[in-house]
């Protein structure tokens, strides 16, 4: 996957080629951050990551792959060069915005791809769009996340990979290798009690700017990072193109 393009290169007749025939359509759209990931992953590591699971994705199930939202709520990282936000209300309305847009080209059901565990608003956005009834879900939950990371055979756990840690790293390694730097191989560092994070930023907690154990990190562990998502992909694709809308979710799901 190295090199591939972050935007996707469809024309509308692919577009429409792509929805003839299918009863509720679903665009993929990939939310990440432009933030510090420490001296060696670059600051589009987020978005980097959502637009690998989202490509991923739109390879296996028959959705719209849309352009990445490339900034969006990093304030947490202010205190490093580079990091770039916009506020929670601004991204809300971009989402908003876009499914609304979708709807009237007759696209019913958009999946977020978050790359970004500080986009918390996110989840307010599904939440209130699918109380009015609008196909929406927020992906990868942290159940989904953890059972990528025990496929691949990811050691550190979600608590303690918390940024520029084993899966990023590995993700990278995996699709953009040319991208990341050396120094992710001696930089590990914990810090497993964050709870004033959001009060006092990452700084407080890091001077690299890392949490978690980089030089865990493999191309390998990316690839089936990867393929773990698309499996649990599955699920989120029954629910957002059901008949049964609004329904519980089959078991298991």
């Amino acid at each position: 996957m190295s090199g591939s393009s972050l935007v996707p290169t469809d024309t509308t007749a692919d577009v429409r080629a792509r929805g003839a025939g299918i009863e509720r359509q679903v665009a993929v759209l990939p939310v990440g951050s432009y933030e510090q990931h420490g001296p060696y992953l670059p600051l589009a590591t987020d978005t980097l990551v959502a637009c690998a699971i989202a490509s991923e994705i739109a390879a296996a199930y028959p959705v719209h792959l849309l352009p990445p939202v490339t900034i969006a709520c990093s304030h947490e990282h202010a205190a490093w060069p580079g990091t770039v936000s916009i506020s929670a209300t601004t991204l809300h309305a971009v989402v908003r915005d876009i499914a609304a847009s979708l709807r009237r080209s007759g696209v019913e059901a958009l999946v977020v791809v978050n790359g970004h565990g500080g986009n918390y608003v996110l989840g307010n956005v599904v939440q209130e769009s699918t109380a009015e009834g609008h196909r929406m879900a927020l992906f990868p939950a942290m159940e989904d996340w953890d059972a990528a990371r025990e496929r691949a055979g990811v050691q550190t756990s979600l608590l303690s990979d918390m940024h520029a840690g084993e899966i990023e790293t590995s993700i990278l390694l995996h699709c953009h290798p040319e991208l990341v730097r050396p120094g992710h191989e001696t930089t590990d560092f914990l810090a497993d009690d964050r709870r004033h994070l959001l009060s006092l930023g990452m700084s407080a907690y890091t001077d690299s700017g890392v949490i978690g154990r980089p030089s865990l990190a493999s191309a390998e562990k990316g690839r089936e990072l990867l393929a773990g998502f698309v499996e649990s992909f599955g699920a989120y694709f029954s629910v957002v193109t059901s008949k049964d809308w609004g329904s519980a979710p089959p078991s298991g799901v």
